[in-house]
């Protein structure tokens, strides 16, 4: 818990110090130091008065709790934003611990340990497509070249051999091919580019061709069922542009925890195949 609430709070950060990098052209960005902004070595600052944090004004959730949603220098609003993506990391912390479909040692735990941080790295995403419907390449490439190198360690060193790169490989060509021809097809217009890569990182991280089919039948029943009501009710226009990111990796957290379970059910009560 407490580990997930620690991740929770460096999504926060790397969220804003990412976000605003990007805006260096502007005058807002350029009264502050580089060194201020670094996500190495940046030191915790107010997103508003830019004053330096004290080590208790850091405490995840607490800390929000105890200033009452303000600044200690400023007084100015925190967003609500801050202690909901601390639990609600926390929250997928923990769920993936009880849900974990391998055991917790060998393979199981280092594919665990990447998973985690991954997690993390998904929740920066889904948080930065929400707020600017933008899936950063900065925090996409690094989570692809940690996911390319799992592979291979595992390939090498766990026995999962050319079945594990096999698999691998198709799931990068269903999770990513397929929104790679949406974008093709469309020109752009149904999908940005950010998904294409996205959807091909999912694929790697999730690891089977099953599972990135899952990810992604997931992903479109959570859109349909979000977006039909709204549509429905007028508070949503046709034209609207909704972020999917968070939906494709909503998808894929469900099929990296729970896609052997789903996948034995569907083949079980549709197929009539039992699969061990």
């Amino acid at each position: 818990m407490i580990l997930g609430l620690c991740a929770g709070s460096f999504v926060n950060a790397i969220v804003w110090r990412i976000h605003q990098q990007t805006l260096s052209k502007s005058k807002r960005a350029k009264s502050k130091k580089a060194s201020q902004l670094s996500i190495v070595n940046g030191r915790s600052i107010c997103v508003n008065c830019y004053h330096q944090l004290a080590w208790y004004d850091l405490i995840p959730v607490i800390s929000w709790i105890s200033l009452k949603g303000k600044c200690r220098y400023c007084h100015k609003p925190i967003s609500l934003q801050y202690p909901i993506v601390e639990l609600s990391t926390a929250i997928l912390f923990l769920i993936s611990y009880a849900h974990w479909p391998l055991s917790l040692s060998g393979l199981g735990l280092f594919d665990f340990i990447v998973w985690l941080i991954m997690l993390t790295g998904l929740m920066a995403l889904t948080i930065y497509d929400l707020k600017w419907t933008i899936l950063p390449n900065r925090i996409i490439y690094p989570l692809s070249g940690m996911a390319f190198l799992t592979i291979l360690i595992e390939a090498s060193f766990f026995q999962g051999g050319l079945t594990q790169i096999e698999q691998s490989i198709w799931a990068l060509l269903i999770g990513g091919g397929i929104f790679y021809l949406l974008f093709q097809i469309s020109s752009g217009k149904w999908i940005g580019g950010g998904d294409v890569k996205l959807g091909a990182l999912l694929g790697l991280i999730v690891g089977k061709p099953t599972n990135s089919l899952l990810f992604i039948v997931a992903a479109s029943l959570l859109g349909s069922l979000i977006t039909l009501p709204l549509l429905l009710s007028h508070r949503l226009k046709a034209s609207s542009k909704i972020p999917f990111g968070p939906l494709l990796i909503t998808g894929a957290i469900i099929a990296k925890l729970f896609g052997v379970v789903i996948v034995n059910w569907y083949t079980r009560q549709f197929l009539f195949i039992t699969r061990t």
